[in-house]
């Protein structure tokens, strides 16, 4: 992804249409996005957490997290049933996920 977008910086800079100093602002840009970007799994996990559109039976939830997590999503729907069942924890957390986390 970072050697894509300076590639495109060079062939911007080659063309033309950056100067050798909007090219040098924009690859300093680059390369300081990229060093402040987490490599945790946890945190790149989080950022890429869709709701599946294909390994669904109500909204998606448990096949968007058995792919974010590499679970299997029978286990989470298991989970999110026997959670069900301790007070209703597990619908208030599976209809939150519904609602706030995007779909693929």
């Amino acid at each position: 992804m970072l050697a894509d977008d300076l590639e495109k910086l060079a062939a911007l800079r080659g063309n033309g249409s950056l100067t050798e100093e909007e090219f040098a602002r924009a690859k300093e840009r680059l390369l300081r996005a990229e060093q402040t970007v987490p490599n945790h799994p946890l945190v790149s996990a989080s950022q890429t957490f869709r709701r599946s559109r294909a390994d669904r039976w109500l909204g998606g939830v448990c096949g968007g997290i058995a792919r974010s997590t590499g679970v299997e999503t029978w286990v989470w729907r298991l989970l999110f049933t026997v959670f069900f069942f301790g007070a209703g924890v597990g619908l208030l957390l599976y209809l939150l996920l519904w609602i706030f986390v995007p779909s693929d």
